[in-house]
């Protein structure tokens, strides 16, 4: 039996997120749909570092799978992009030792989010931005984002919805990042709860905006309450960048 490590790159414009779901086209189907294919019926499961809601994008996910068939790394790679659709592409095929979980060993990942800032949309780039037509407050959103740099309760900037208990964090690094015309808020950390990246984009872009001061951010992670922080931005602007599994990296 090989344990099979791989890197998966994927649109998710058209999935209904990476979890397999009764009625939904999912990340998690398509590739186990691919392997079960490769493997004359019989079903295997694959686990992820983590899933990814609807519409969500990714660069660099990662999951493993168990498989008794002997196969060189290049020759999954081809093979699996060979049955899978177009939004979905195998970059990377690694032989790992039995041990090796995608999701249990998990250092630190890093998200990046995409806002378009125009005066009018963009239609090239619509699946993959949230467009802002509005000014902002570029410094007040660089000061409220120094605040939740570090290890905090993200209570506040967690959907409502999840059955994690705790909901402490390390926000190693947010960068806003200006590119063109958009603004790319790049975020480092050592996990991160359900839709936490997009509660704290939605708040930040409050901030610049205006709607709320940037002080205010100090209260919210106090509160540790869902309803004090902002909106939970579009899952289109999102994209899962890199999964780290060595701290050296």
């Amino acid at each position: 039996m090989w344990r099979l490590k791989c890197e998966v790159a994927y649109d998710g414009t058209e999935f209904s997120g990476w979890q397999i779901q009764p009625n939904g086209r999912t990340v998690q189907g398509v590739i186990e749909a691919a392997l079960q294919n490769m493997h004359k019926g019989r079903q295997v499961r694959v686990s992820a570092s983590g899933r990814t809601d609807a519409g969500v994008h990714a660069r660099g996910q990662i999951f493993h799978f168990d498989s008794e068939l002997n196969i060189p790394e290049e020759g999954w790679l081809k093979a699996l992009n060979a049955l899978l659709p177009g939004d979905t592409v195998i970059q990377k095929v690694q032989k790992v030792d039995s041990a090796f979980h995608a999701r249990f060993d998990v250092v630190k990942k890093e998200y990046r989010y995409r806002v378009l800032y125009t005066r009018d949309i963009d239609i090239f780039r619509q699946r993959y931005t949230h467009h802002i037509p509005y000014e902002l407050n570029q410094a007040g959103m660089a000061e409220a984002a120094e605040v939740l740099v570090g290890e905090h309760d993200f209570s506040s900037f967690c959907a409502a919805n999840t059955d994690v208990k705790n909901k402490i964090r390390t926000l190693e690094n947010l960068n806003i990042i200006h590119k063109g015309d958009e603004i790319v808020f790049r975020l480092v950390g050592n996990g991160f709860l359900y839709q936490m990246v997009r509660i704290i984009v939605g708040t930040l872009i409050e901030v610049g905006r205006g709607k709320r001061p940037a002080k205010d951010v100090s209260r919210i992670l106090a509160e540790k309450d869902r309803t004090q922080a902002g909106p939970t931005a579009p899952g289109k602007g999102l994209v899962l960048w890199k999964v780290t599994y060595d701290s050296r990296d």
